[in-house]
Parts: structure tokens; sequence; C-alpha cells
């Protein structure tokens, strides 16, 4: 099965051969992929090289947090990528509501309710298990209801603030 993902505008093919290779375009990967303990932690060994990721359904895509970093992911089988292309695309309009992708502590809020913010612009930064991890917000927008604040512990998939 093929499937197009894409993260941060780009588009990426990716096809699965089998239970341990995937084909990225034209270059094949050998990939192992578990669930922790039954978390939305995984365990991600490509090419014999290992890293931990956080991934959950958000909203609308996947929220993948990997290395101190999140990113907002869309996968389509080619068959729903050809139907919505067909039909005009994507509507990126709406409220988008950032949830926490895993239980932590508000370092620093970032922004102020009602400011304009950028694509990729960071609006509050997460500890988790030691690290900090910045939260950007998905498109350019104004920053609506602010639900947290710095020191405040957080649970996984609790709302912490919307841009409109």
């Amino acid at each position: 099965m093929k499937y197009i993902t894409t993260i941060g505008g780009k588009g990426f093919e990716i096809e699965i051969v089998d239970e341990e290779h995937i084909l990225i375009g034209t270059q094949l990967y050998e990939v192992d992929f578990k669930s922790v303990s039954g978390q939305p932690v995984f365990s991600l060994i490509l090419n014999g090289k290992s890293h931990e990721a956080f991934v959950y359904q958000g909203e609308e895509d996947w929220e993948v947090l990997i290395r101190g970093r999140q990113y907002q992911v869309k996968v389509e089988d080619e068959r729903e990528k050809r139907l919505k292309t067909a039909g005009g695309g994507d509507i990126t309009d709406g409220e988008f509501h950032l949830k926490a992708p895993m239980p932590g502590l508000v370092v620093v809020v970032m922004i102020e309710e009602g400011q304009e913010v950028k694509k990729g612009q960071v609006m509050l930064i997460l500890e988790s298990m030691k690290m900090q991890n910045e939260l950007k917000s998905p498109r350019d927008g104004i920053m609506g209801r602010v639900r947290v604040k710095a020191g405040e512990s957080v649970e996984q998939r609790q709302t912490l603030l919307s841009v409109q």
C-alpha cells in the first residue's frame, strides 16, 4: 500500500513493502516500529538507528514528537489523496486546538490571547521526562484562548490553547 505523507508542507510517497521494510521515494529502509507498553510512546529503529517518538492522533492530523520537536503529519492513501485533489484540495480554516502530546509541566507560555502568530512560531515549552519540547503553531492565525500557565502540570491530550 502506498501513502502520501505531508510534513511541513512537503510531501513524501511511502510504500509499505513488508513488515520490516518501507520505501520512501526510491530509498528502501529497514524499520522496526513498536508501541511501548500500550502508551503513545513508540520505539523506532530505522536502518539500525534507534529513536523514541510520541505519536498520537490530533484533531485533523497525527502529532509526532521526536528529538524534542513536534510535527503535524498528514497521512493519506493514494486513493484518498486523488479524491481530495479532484475535489479542490484541503481547507485550512476554523479553530485549531493544540493538545499536550504527553503529560508534563508547562515551562513557559510565549504568546498571549489575541496575539498574531505565524506558522512554526513557538507558542509554549512543555517539559516531560527531563526534555523541554517546543510546541509550535501549525499555521498563521490569531491566538485564541490560552488555557494553561507556566508552572502548571498538564495531562496528555489536554487542550493547551487554540489558534483561530
